[in-house]
């Protein structure tokens, strides 16, 4: 099984219609099947994520956050995560929004190693500040 427990991801891809962007880094906890994550960055103010964890690592999860509209966003998600040559995490999120008009959409995170607050992270495309 996955452990997502003290792993940090950041947004690496998400849909047109979404929030997240590749400056929102995600910090994940997990005890036993239940998983946790707080969320922020981009145009995330602060986000929370409450999932159940199957044995093969699968997510589904309910999270909301605050965008930088002050807009309170509530949704669902499917998460299916995949290990990446460098043994990194890689997670594809099917998500749809219990709120406003109800979008759907596909996010990608990716793993990173957690650094010290206003280090610089170099995702796929782009140099990108984060700080947890």
């Amino acid at each position: 099984m996955i452990n997502y427990n003290n792993k940090t991801f950041v947004t690496i891809s998400n849909s047109e219609n979404g929030d997240t962007t590749e400056e929102t880094v995600y910090s994940y906890k997990q005890s036993g099947n239940q998983v946790t994550a707080t969320y922020k960055g981009g145009p995330i103010k602060s986000g929370f994520v409450e999932a159940s964890a199957d044995v093969f690592g699968n997510l589904q999860m309910q999270y909301y956050h605050t965008n930088e509209k002050n807009e309170l966003i509530t949704g669902i998600c499917t998460s299916t995560p995949e290990r990446m040559p460098n043994g990194k995490i890689r997670i594809i999120e099917d998500w749809q929004w219990t709120c406003k008009h109800f979008p759907n959409g596909r996010s990608i995170l990716e793993e990173i190693d957690p650094l010290d607050d206003n280090e610089l992270v170099f995702n796929n495309r782009k140099q990108i500040t984060y700080s947890i």
